[in-house]
């Protein structure tokens, strides 16, 4: 029993033995299998590596041939152009070189020519210095001869001379002025009436004038009482705040408001109007109310301005000069409205500036800004003239040289440098010379008229002066005796340059100069 239990346990440890044999037989003969698979793929796998490699190789090398014939074409090209730059750099040396020598060449033969005529100068000179020393002593010798032949100094025979010449001279020279003008007239005249009538003519404006008071209408005079206020407190807070004298008296349903300055009339205006409709009338109301009608006064100069200088067609106008051309509304020359004048003068100086090719535009710039230096900023600016005044301000603000000198130059202050300048000028006197235009008082007209007779009557030979055609026109009548036909022309020279630079006068004073012979017989 114990014997088949051992032999059963040997035979199974036997059978265990064998089949671990076995089975690890067969592991190896696996694992040799997949060796030599694995093996096999691998050297497969080396094999492709391999080859692939060796087509990327000649791939990169194929590319870095082409890369480095493509750098060395570029390079080429590079090396190429570089030394076409260099043989043309030395081309244009050579050039110079050669230009350089040629000029030498000549400098060298004009230096020569230049020493040799200095030379020949100098001997001329020095030839001319003897022969001015000969001619000295002749003529002196000469001056002896005829003071002893004709009993008189060398002096005494010049200053007769001298005056015996001047007579002639100044005859000559009226003659030669005389017929100076009639040619200029022959030849300007037409032309110039011409080009002035059709720019008057073009140019249609209305006679506007300021005085220096507004009338303030009410329904009923009961208002007036509201507007003194108690004890006078109201009118006198108007006139305080707007610096306008008011007037209240008798007239019925008015009230007049007095000052020079036409932007003041204009807020008390405007501020009585707002007070009376309103009905609340106090100082503290009176104060609120003047200072928004400033503010409003104000804005409507701009708006004003910018009217003006669109209907004009200006452009690019500085806001402060758009600003001053709104003031000029509220300001007047000789009772003339400013701003109406200087509108009528720009439209004036475009038509002429057109009518003689110059630019119209530019012209009217030029007129509209003419008489800006009227509307001061400040009480310094009273002091220079108002055409300097406002060529300084276009000056200031960007404008053209061209139109700072006409704005200055349009009354003489300046010389003028541009055709502008006289066309201002010349439209200036053209827009305060029409009738109409310009008001002034009686006793200053009438003074005038007598300043001009009197000029006539300071010269020898005026027998009658009349001044004729509002001061336009000064009319002489001299003695046929004392005056013949060649000094009344000087004489009408003359009274017209006493005119010109002793009076102040607008436009043109004409000077014609009458003489006439008469003889009278009676028959008995």
């Amino acid at each position: 029993m114990d014997n088949s239990i051992i032999f059963i346990a040997g035979g199974v440890l036997l059978g265990l033995l064998i089949g671990f044999i076995v089975a690890k037989t067969l592991e190896k003969n696996n694992a040799s299998k997949l060796i030599k698979g694995a093996k096999k793929s691998a050297a497969s796998i080396i094999k492709e590596a391999n080859n692939e490699g060796e087509s990327i190789k000649k791939d990169k090398i194929l590319q870095a041939k082409e890369k480095f014939i493509e750098l060395k074409a570029e390079h080429e090209k590079v090396i190429l152009a570089r030394d076409k730059k260099i043989a043309e750099a030395e081309k244009r040396i050579r050039d110079k070189e050669s230009q350089i020598s040629s000029e030498l060449a000549k400098n060298k033969k004009l230096n020569d020519e230049v020493e040799a005529k200095i030379k020949d100068f100098n001997h001329r000179l020095d030839i001319l210095d003897k022969k001015q020393v000969e001619i000295d002593r002749l003529h002196k010798s000469q001056v002896e001869q005829l003071e002893v032949i004709s009993s008189l100094s060398a002096e005494d025979a010049k200053a007769q001379l001298i005056e015996s010449l001047k007579g002639e001279a100044k005859n000559d020279a009226m003659a030669y002025v005389q017929s100076t003008v009639e040619e200029a007239k022959l030849t300007a005249q037409q032309e110039a009436k011409k080009i002035i009538i059709n720019t008057i003519q073009r140019i249609g404006t209305e006679e506007a004038v300021d005085n220096c008071v507004s009338v303030f209408n009410i329904e009923s005079d009961d208002v007036k009482g509201r507007i003194i206020g108690r004890e006078g407190r109201n009118i006198r807070a108007i006139e305080a705040a707007t610096g306008v004298e008011i007037i209240v008296d008798d007239t019925p349903e008015a009230i007049i408001l007095s000052c020079f300055d036409s932007v003041r009339r204009e807020v008390a205006r405007l501020s009585l109007h707002k007070l009376v409709t309103d009905g609340r009338i106090h100082p503290a109301r009176i104060e609120e109310v003047v200072k928004k009608t400033k503010k409003q006064i104000e804005q409507e100069i701009i708006e004003v301005g910018k009217r003006t200088v669109i209907d004009l067609g200006i452009h690019n106008l500085h806001p402060e000069l758009i600003k001053m051309v709104g003031r000029m509304k509220y300001r007047s020359s000789y009772g003339q409205n400013l701003l109406q004048h200087s509108r009528e003068v720009a439209k004036l100086c475009g038509v002429m500036a057109a009518e003689l090719g110059l630019n119209p535009k530019l012209a009217k710039r030029a007129g509209l800004l003419h008489d800006i230096g009227k509307v001061p900023d400040a009480e310094a600016d009273m002091e220079t003239p108002h055409a300097i005044l406002g060529m300084q301000w276009a000056e200031k603000f960007g404008e053209l040289p061209e139109v700072c000198n006409a704005i200055g130059a349009h009354h003489d202050e300046i010389e003028m440098k541009s055709l502008l300048s006289p066309i201002i000028q010349v439209c200036d006197a053209i827009s305060g010379a029409r009738p109409g235009a310009r008001r002034q008082v009686l006793d200053s007209y009438i003074q005038r008229l007598k300043d001009l007779e009197d000029i006539a009557f300071g010269f020898q030979g005026v027998k009658k002066a009349y001044a004729i055609q509002a001061g336009r026109e000064l009319r002489v009548i001299v003695e046929s005796e004392k005056v013949d036909d060649q000094k009344a022309a000087d004489l009408s020279f003359s009274i017209s340059q006493k005119v010109q630079t002793d009076m102040t006068y607008p436009g043109q004073v004409k000077v014609t100069v009458i003489r006439e012979t008469r003889a009278v017989n009676i028959a008995k």
